[in-house]
């Protein structure tokens, strides 16, 4: 008996006429490839990094290991709920199936919110990173703002022709900037093999203590953003019960590998020196450079394909969700078509990318309104949007956490464990609740002191919003959850 078999009769079912996606498109090696290209290794590392190092000092490798621990159990989370459950709403099918409609409605505009913003960063980040290449090393001053159309109405123009295509792409571009990225901290432990040691794995290393571990945790945690990108891609997974869970653990996996390697040969490649590891502002381009400074061409190439690779595998995947949500009822229904030849989330996807592209035109207009014109650079905006966006799609881990439990009680009792489904997720529950804490902490300076609070605003709202909806439209609750991947 199949494991679709097992689900309780009292789960509705999809309707006959619901939007359904390109399903069997893609194999387990596919969504892995998406995923990990989603989280972008070098993109990730290389903007990441340099404030992990800032709080954390030399044992910035050992927070990068406890942070990969952190996503680990978040994994578990997920994998459950994909296995009784594949659906392309994600965290907010799974949430909302365990509490009901209004949760459901809260975690689509809440989820949607922080992706949307998150994402905001990469479209900035991706046109200003070649801007900086250019200056770098031609001289050649071009704003970003060009070169962020361009990428951006490229990345758009792939998804539109299909998910397998699309996916694919994002593949190859995590294959070039992997190899790189391996080939560069391989040849920096090399050339200083004569000064490797455990300091970096040292808790002492740890700047100022647990407090350190504590700033610091929440950069690491952005470092595996995307990591749960398969669960979107279910529907159009081939057996999505099985080959989900296997591209969560699997990109989980090679992620923190790649990221413990990276972390440890560039604190290596610095001598354990704690000013010269602070001094640059990407210390992973400027250890390749020490090297040799073609490395450091192909460290800084690697670091744009990321860039690009993120940005279509992270709409591809996030803008699913929003989908879903508008199939389902959640948000309003033109989201929820496909293009009837590809099969693909037009509407979804220019929702997205269009909202992004909105919340970077508002943060200039409020740089320049207050006078900061002069602080208009793609860096500053990563760091900002990144920061804002994490702080929703935590409160998102959060509740998926919660509901874990509840779930497997409810709708697979015969399948309930102590362990994965009551042990596991209270760690989870733990580890996303200490970078809420440090986020929320005072004495941070602006606009990161008032981000938590307009987070904390936005959910309230959405809860608003969802109580109103469900009292509207009483049947919404029974949809959630309804169009399940593989049936």
């Amino acid at each position: 008996m199949s494991e679709a078999a097992h689900i309780p009769f009292t789960e509705t079912k999809a309707p006959e006429s619901a939007e359904r996606l390109h399903r069997g498109a893609l194999g387990l090696v596919d969504i892995s490839a998406s995923t990990m290209a989603n989280i972008g290794p070098a993109y990730s590392f290389a903007f990441g990094f340099a404030g992990i190092v800032i709080a954390a000092d030399l044992g910035s490798p050992l927070v990068v290991l406890v942070a990969a621990v952190a996503i680990a159990l978040l994994g578990n989370t997920l994998s459950e709920f994909s296995r009784a459950q594949p659906s392309t709403g994600g965290f907010i099918t799974f949430v909302g199936k365990t509490f009901g409609g209004t949760s459901a409605v809260t975690t689509a505009l809440v989820a949607g919110a922080g992706y949307i913003i998150a994402i905001s960063s990469v479209l900035v980040i991706s046109g200003g990173f070649l801007s900086i290449m250019l200056q770098f090393y031609f001289n050649v001053s071009i704003p970003w703002i060009i070169f962020s159309a361009i990428f951006t109405a490229g990345a758009m123009f792939m998804m539109f022709r299909g998910v397998a295509v699309s996916t694919k792409l994002a593949g190859f571009f995590f294959a070039f900037e992997l190899t790189v990225l391996l080939v560069v901290a391989i040849a920096v432990l090399i050339k200083n093999g004569g000064h490797l040691s455990a300091v970096p794995f040292k808790p002492s290393s740890v700047h100022n203590g647990f407090g350190g571990l504590g700033l610091a945790f929440p950069l690491a945690i952005y470092l595996f953003i995307g990591w749960e990108n398969s669960a979107a891609l279910a529907e159009e997974t081939t057996n999505p019960r099985r080959n989900v869970p296997r591209a969560v653990y699997l990109s989980i996996a090679v992620m923190a590998f790649t990221y413990l390697l990276l972390a440890y040969s560039t604190v290596s490649g610095f001598h354990d020196n704690a000013a010269a590891l602070e001094a640059p502002p990407i210390p992973f381009i400027a250890v390749a450079h020490s090297v040799a400074a073609p490395l450091a061409f192909f460290a800084y190439l690697c670091v744009l394909t990321s860039t690009l690779g993120v940005l279509i595998a992270a709409v591809n995947s996030q803008c699913r969700l929003i989908f879903n949500a508008g199939r389902e009822g959640l948000l309003p229904r033109w989201i929820g078509r496909v293009q009837p030849v590809r099969r693909t989330p037009v509407n979804a996807i220019i929702t997205f990318v269009g909202i992004a592209s909105a919340i970077t035109l508002v943060w200039a207009l409020g740089h320049w309104i207050g006078g900061h014109g002069n602080s208009l650079s793609a860096l500053n905006f990563f760091f900002e949007s990144s920061t804002m966006g994490t702080i929703l799609i935590l409160f998102v881990y959060l509740a998926a956490n919660v509901a874990l439990p509840f779930y497997y009680r409810k709708y697979r009792p015969a399948e309930f464990s102590i362990i994965k489904h009551v042990v596991l997720p209270t760690l989870g529950v733990i580890v996303v609740a200490i970078p809420i804490y440090y986020l929320f902490k005072p004495g941070q300076a602006a606009p990161y002191n008032w981000f938590p609070w307009a987070g904390l605003g936005l959910i309230v709202v959405s809860v608003l919003y969802s109580i109103w909806l469900v009292r509207r439209d009483p049947g919404l609750g029974d949809r959630v959850g309804s169009i399940v991947a593989d049936e």
